[in-house]
């Protein structure tokens, strides 16, 4: 059982530190379009957009920087971009937007930080 009592726990710090990553991008004058966006190949944390921009957001949330950058990894990346892709094919019109891939780095007793065009579609940072 305690295998299932860390995931549950890593799972509503996961959930806390998107709401609080949502809270920060609102009162930086973003809007949510979406958020745990589920496809096949990977998940997008937030979707959120401000003025042209479209962003699809990782959120990190680990006791450190340090640690919340490296749990940004490689695969990780990919799957989001993927992701966006499938999005972006389910709403075509969003393709005329300027569009990025952010991370969040939440950690804990700080402001979340936003790493605005944090990798590319490749997954490379």
């Amino acid at each position: 059982m305690a295998g299932a009592d860390a995931r549950r726990a890593a799972e509503r710090r996961g959930r806390r530190a998107e709401t609080l990553a949502l809270w920060y991008l609102r009162a930086k004058g973003y809007r949510l379009l979406g958020s745990r966006y589920k496809t096949p190949v990977g998940e997008i944390d937030l979707i959120v957009s401000r003025g042209r921009t479209i962003a699809f957001v990782e959120v990190k949330a680990r006791p450190t920087d340090a640690e919340a950058a490296e749990a940004a990894t490689p695969t990780g990346r990919r799957r989001v971009a993927r992701a966006a892709s499938m999005w972006l094919a389910a709403h075509p019109a969003a393709a005329e937007r300027t569009l990025r891939l952010d991370v969040i780095i939440a950690v804990p007793g700080r402001l979340p930080r936003h790493i605005k065009g944090a990798f590319d579609a490749d997954g490379a940072a």
